[in-house]
C-alpha cells in the first residue's frame, strides 16, 4: 500500500519502520523535519507540506491533538487542501471522540474514509509490534487498512462507528491514569515506611494487584533514572478529554478528577515533559 505518515514522533517512528519492512511505501511529514529525515535511511521519503500526501491510498496519522490533526487534514495547506485524495484517513491519536465525530463527516463530505484507531501498548509495543488498536470507522474500511495497521498491531477491534474508537481509548486511559497513581500511591507508602519498594513488582506478582502497569511502573518509580515513554502532559491531554467525554455521557468518574488533580499538580512543577512515573514525586512532597 501506499501510505502517507505525519507524525513520526516516539510512537510514530516504529509504527513506520515497520510497515517499511512490511513492503509499504511510506512518505513523511513532520512539523520538525529532523524527524522525518531521520526514517530516509529505512527507506521513507520526506515531503516538505502535509498537502504532499493526498496522492497515497491511505494517510495515517499520530498526532499529539485534536488541533494538530485538524490543520494537517483541513488547514490550509492541509492533506485535503487540494484535489488528491487518499480513500482512507486511519488517525493513531488519541483525541476526544466528539471532534473525531466531527472530522470523520467533514472527510466524508470528501469522499474520505475516517477511520479512528488509538493505540494501546505504548513504546515498546510499537517496537514489538504487539500494539492494541481500537478502531471506529465503516468496517469495510477498517478491513481495507487492517493488514497495514498489522504490520505493528497484534490486534484490531472495531469498536463500533467514528468516535468509538476514541472513546474505547478513553476507557483505556481512564484505567491506566487510575492506577498509575495507585501504583505511585503504593511505591511511596512503601519507601516512607522503610521497605525496599523495588521489590513490589516481585512480591505482588501473580496476586490480584499484579498487571502490565506494576510491573512497568514499580521499577521507573523507585529508578534514578527515568527514560521517557510516555509524558505527563501526554496522560493529562488525555485525562481532560475523558472528562469532556463523561461529561457528554452523563457517566460519573469520581476516581477521574483525583488523577487530574495528580497530573496538574505534577505539571506545576514543571513535570509535564518527564515520564509519567515522575508522577511520584508529587506524592514524596505533598507540600511542596
Amino acid at each position: 500500500m501506499k501510505i502517507g505518515f505525519c507524525g513520526p514522533g516516539l510512537m510514530g517512528a516504529p509504527m513506520i519502520r515497520h510497515l517499511l519492512k512490511a513492503g509499504h511505501s511510506v512518505q513523511v511529514w513532520n512539523r520538525s523535519r529532523e524527524k522525518a529525515l531521520a526514517l530516509a535511511n529505512d527507506g521513507a521519503s520526506v515531503v516538505d507540506a502535509p498537502a504532499a500526501l493526498a496522492g497515497n491510498e491511505a494517510l495515517f496519522l499520530c498526532l499529539s491533538n485534536a488541533e494538530a490533526v485538524e490543520e494537517v487534514v483541513f488547514g490550509g495547506a492541509g492533506v485535503l487542501s487540494g484535489t488528491a485524495r487518499p480513500a482512507w484517513i486511519v488517525d493513531h491519536s488519541s483525541i476526544r471522540p466528539d471532534a473525531t465525530r466531527d472530522y470523520a463527516a467533514r472527510a466524508a463530505r470528501e469522499g474520505v474514509a475516517w477511520i479512528d484507531a488509538p493505540v494501546s501498548g505504548g513504546v515498546g509495543g510499537a517496537e514489538a509490534r504487539t500494539l492494541a488498536v481500537m478502531a471506529g470507522g465503516d468496517a469495510a474500511a477498517i478491513d481495507a487498512v487492517r493488514g497495514a495497521i498489522g504490520a505493528y498491531a497484534s490486534r484490531v477491534t472495531h469498536m463500533g462507528p467514528p468516535g468509538a474508537g476514541q472513546t474505547a481509548k478513553m476507557c483505556n486511559q481512564g484505567i491506566v491514569s487510575a492506577t498509575v497513581a495507585a501504583i505511585a500511591e503504593a511505591v511511596n507508602l512503601a519507601q516512607k515506611s522503610g521497605i525496599d519498594a523495588a521489590r513490589l513488582t516481585e512480591a505482588l506478582t501473580g496476586g490480584w494487584a499484579d498487571s502490565v502497569l506494576l510491573r512497568t511502573f514499580v521499577p521507573r518509580m523507585t529508578s534514578a533514572t527515568r527514560p521517557v515513554t510516555a509524558t505527563i502532559r501526554t496522560l493529562q491531554k488525555d485525562t481532560d478529554a475523558i472528562a469532556a467525554a463523561a461529561l457528554e455521557a452523563d457517566a460519573s468518574m469520581p476516581l477521574l478528577a483525583v488523577t487530574r488533580s495528580l497530573l496538574g499538580e505534577a505539571a506545576r512543577r514543571g513535570l509535564s515533559e518527564d515520564d509519567l512515573s515522575a508522577v511520584i514525586e508529587v506524592l514524596k512532597s505533598p507540600g511542596h
